[in-house]
């Protein structure tokens, strides 16, 4: 038997040798079209080829590409598992021309695969084209032989495909496979085309008109070709079998599920095994290829994907969480050709896992109370929207898992009732927001959450993509376009661009469009916790509502963002195990530039202290550890020891960010929604420039990483080499070079103060020696020059010594202001107060005030040359006392 991986690889080492070039699937994940929710065919990654806006370096392709339909026009969901060949992932095989080869060699080359290569028989095969295309019907005739009867006309838009109302369009050429005539129907465009006989297994899209309205206008100078199998349905009739579950791949995974189910894959439960399969593969690639659950959005529908599989696994009676158990299966089957499978595995298993384990408690409660809502009912009959709504608000029971749940017992659901519950709760929201103290210019935010929903932010798998204009804000009203040098805040469906939050910086970057709009993004903020804002500048040309945009982040910018975010966890968990558990966070800085980290901590940290938490987190950045994301409830994620950031608030469930290895557990685990490097070596290097006080009991650290702290250490070196040069020593004996020059000037400097003491104290002034008598009291005043007012009181000191019993005073002039200092003998001091002389003094100098003791006062003023006049103001302040 030729297994499915033996068909991928033949079919791209067939158009290999033919000259095409390799290329490996995109993500599933659009990264050029932001009106696909998910990447849907084998062309979606090169449609900006086929429309001129974008070259490569080949002019042939092929590949297998990775494709999902499960949301939009494009949804297989709700049949998937009950037909033989609905899927919501698959894989479609392509080759592609970009204005090269057309349609006798794509024909060719298809004829030549299928009949040659892979050896079907030829008699079993019937094409169609599109009924005006006389030349395919001719090449086809002429290169495989067929006969007019197996050459079908189609009048129909089945055979005629268009990129959208405007762009290359061209007709089609399909391939079927005739299953024989114990099957049910007729080949296509008879009658019984439903029928399973003739299955469809290859288009070959001849692109060469372009159309404008949905009106061909001309052809197109390079016609072009785009081919999409399926892979699922070509294993299938490779391998003998008509339903594509009963194809290799799908037969081990089916395997796998009976094996832990206990329960085989027949009557009843066939359905549900075909469930958990696809939806298995379906889940797994989108979570390797960076979505994850969400209540919005992509990873809205992988919870939907997810939990309609988690629901048949529960019909089937798994009692513990099944999902998780199948990945290495699935790695098994398809992770050579998809490194990423065993790459994300563990992501995958652990994302799977949560989310079944938090799903089964809601479909517990849930399908109770929707048996006792149903208990009375008869089939046909119809569940109340009012209802379904009660189980959705209030239990957590989405809706689409309510309809699929009740359509096995031949009900259905009020859907109209569910939207006017839905509205009605929008409406007392509403009404409750408004009454909440709320500005009226913030009201359009709240306008364009109830009108659009979430951003959906893109930015943790790429710096890059496309999203669709919204909405344009400026100066908070609502505006249709912004012209060149005009400012406002554009709102996307989707977008890379980080919005502030949790300490980290919103992103910066560029935005461009074909009509000419150029951009830039000074910032990214975030309104109603889910409306990314881009403050952007139009540079050139004009963006408009509903223009689509190219987005392009700062790459080297987030790259720092990134690495600074990651170092405060880092930085967390080593303050926490240097300092003790007290540690938490209280406020944190992430901008490109540097890191800044409040924490409670009672004192400074010591040299020793920074040493060890710098060399702490230096070593998680050389061990490189894989840094792993996980979606949790802030209940589950809190009681697996992850910390909670300050000030954060969260939703029902969380992002938990785990890094680093300790004692065979995990280093860092924290609730965080930031952006983070992919591996701890990512960040280079962390160094702290300082720690201080913030406030009683709060300490701030301020550190770089990387290029910047690499940069810090360069210019301290260089700064240490300079002062090495002006020391005449090289740098490592600097430090005690300066020591000793620091010795040196200590000792001078005492030395100049003694020098200027003595000169001072023998300087001109009044009286130059001896007491003299005021009032029958002895005093003895001077002014000096240049004595640092610090040496005033030790020279009182010694001047009330020399007199015994009486009054010193001193008047020290410096740069033009005066500081006075008196002192009374302990015999006087219960008589006069050497406040009250010094007060007098600091007056006579134009100031105020002066204090001390009654035997020892100071104070000062601002004019020096009134030194004379205050040793006299204080004679008479004697005189007056003594009076």
């Amino acid at each position: 038997m030729t297994s499915t991986n033996d068909i991928r690889r033949s079919f791209l080492d067939y158009f290999e040798g033919a000259g095409h070039a390799r290329q490996p699937s995109a993500p599933l994940v659009p990264q050029n079209d932001p009106t696909l929710m998910f990447t849907n065919a084998g062309m979606v990654p090169f449609k900006n080829v086929f429309t001129g806006l974008e070259t490569r370096p080949y002019a042939t392709a092929v590949s297998s590409q990775k494709c999902v339909r499960a949301g939009g026009k494009h949804n297989d969901l709700d049949n998937v598992g009950y037909t033989a060949r609905h899927h919501t992932f698959f894989e479609m095989l392509g080759n592609f021309s970009f204005g090269d080869y057309f349609k006798e060699q794509a024909i060719t080359l298809a004829w030549g695969l299928l009949t040659r290569e892979w050896g079907l028989p030829a008699d079993r095969l019937t094409v169609t084209v599109y009924h005006t295309d006389d030349e395919a019907a001719q090449l086809w005739k002429r290169i495989a032989g067929l006969p007019d009867q197996r050459i079908i006309r189609i009048a129909t838009k089945d055979n005629f495909w268009a990129m959208g109302p405007d762009g290359p369009s061209g007709p089609c050429s399909e391939i079927f496979f005739d299953h024989g005539d114990h099957i049910p129907g007729g080949p296509p465009g008879s009658p019984d085309e439903d029928g399973d006989r003739f299955v469809e297994i290859w288009n070959l899209v001849f692109m060469q008109h372009l159309q404008e309205n949905d009106v061909i206008v001309s052809d197109l100078p390079r016609p072009s070709i785009d081919t999409g199998m399926g892979l699922e349905r070509i294993a299938a009739v490779m391998q003998g079998v008509h339903d594509n579950y009963d194809t290799d791949t799908f037969k081990a995974l089916i395997h796998a599920s009976e094996e832990l189910t206990r329960t085989r894959a027949e009557g009843e439960r066939q359905a549900s095994h075909r469930v958990i399969a696809d939806h298995l593969r379906a889940s797994s690639f989108l979570i390797a290829d960076g979505v994850l659950p969400a209540n919005e959005g992509r990873g809205y529908v992988l919870r939907r994907i997810m939990r309609r599989a988690m629901r048949h696994a529960h019909l089937l009676g798994a009692s513990e969480p099944l999902m998780h158990r199948l990945v290495p299966a699935l790695s098994a089957e398809m992770g050579a050709a998809y490194p990423e499978l065993i790459r994300a595995q563990p992501l995958i298993e652990a994302t799977l896992r949560q989310e079944e384990t938090r799903f089964r408690q809601t479909l517990s409660n849930g399908l109770k109370l929707l048996d006792e809502a149903t208990a009375s009912m008869g089939e046909g009959g119809t569940l109340p929207g009012e209802t379904a709504f009660r189980l959705y608000d209030t239990f957590g029971f989405p809706y689409d898992l309510t309809e699929d749940a009740l359509r096995a017992q031949g009900l259905q659901v009020d859907r109209a009732g569910f939207d006017a519950a839905m509205a009605e709760q929008k409406a007392r929201a509403r009404a409750a927001w408004k009454g909440s103290g709320q500005t009226a210019s913030e009201e359009v935010w709240f306008d364009l959450a109830e009108e659009h929903g979430a951003t959906e932010f893109t930015g943790y798998a790429g710096h890059e993509g496309e999203g669709v204009v919204l909405a344009i804000v400026r100066d908070g009203q609502r505006v249709d376009s912004l012209g060149e040098g005009e400012q406002g805040q554009l709102l996307l469906n989707q977008t890379p661009f980080y919005a502030e939050s949790g300490g980290q910086v919103g992103d910066a970057g560029k935005l461009s469009s074909l009509n000419g709009f150029e951009g830039t993004v000074q910032d990214t903020s975030k309104q109603l916790g889910k409306l990314h804002l881009l403050a952007a500048t139009v540079t050139s040309g004009t963006i408009r509502v509903g223009e689509t945009v190219s987005q392009k982040v700062d790459e080297e910018r987030r790259r720092a963002i990134r690495a600074n975010h990651s170092a405060t966890h880092l930085l967390h968990a080593a303050l926490r195990h240097r300092l003790g558990a007290h540690v938490t966070q209280k406020g944190s800085l992430v901008a490109p530039d540097r890191l800044r980290f409040d924490f409670a901590h009672n004192n400074a940290l010591s040299p020793d202290d920074i040493a060890a938490i710098e060399a702490e987190v230096n070593w998680h950045i050389r061990h490189n550890q894989p840094v792993s994301t996980r979606l949790m409830s802030p209940d589950e994620a809190i009681a697996e020891g992850a910390m909670a950031l300050f000030g954060e608030k969260y939703g029902d469930e969380v992002r938990v960010l785990s890094m680093g290895i300790k004692d065979e557990g995990t280093y860092s685990v924290e609730l965080c929604g930031g952006t983070h490097v992919k591996a701890l070596g990512d960040i280079a290097l962390f160094k702290i420039i300082s720690e201080s006080a913030v406030s009683s009991g709060v300490r701030r650290i301020e550190a770089l990483t990387g290029e910047g702290a690499r940069q810090w250490l360069i210019d301290r070196d260089n700064r240490l080499r300079a002062i090495a040069a002006s020391l005449k020593s090289a740098p490592d004996e600097a430090p005690a070079r300066v020591a000793a020059l620091a010795d040196q000037v200590r000792k001078l400097e005492r030395e100049l103060a003694e020098a200027k003491k003595q000169l001072a104290m023998g300087g001109s002034g009044a009286p130059a020696a001896g007491p003299e008598q005021v009032a029958g009291v002895a005093f003895i005043g001077r002014v000096v020059e240049g004595l640092d007012p610090k040496a005033l009181r030790p020279e009182i000191d010694g001047l009330k010594q020399q007199l015994g019993s009486g009054i010193a005073a001193l008047v020290a002039v410096n740069d033009g202001r005066a500081s006075v200092a008196a002192g009374v003998t302990a015999d006087l001091a219960g008589q006069i107060s050497a406040v009250d002389l010094v007060k007098a003094a600091v007056a006579a100098l134009g100031g105020q005030g002066g204090g001390g003791r009654p035997d020892m006062a100071q104070g000062g003023g601002p004019d020096g040359a009134r030194a004379a006049e205050a040793l006299v103001a204080m004679k008479d302040e004697l005189a007056k006392v003594k009076a």
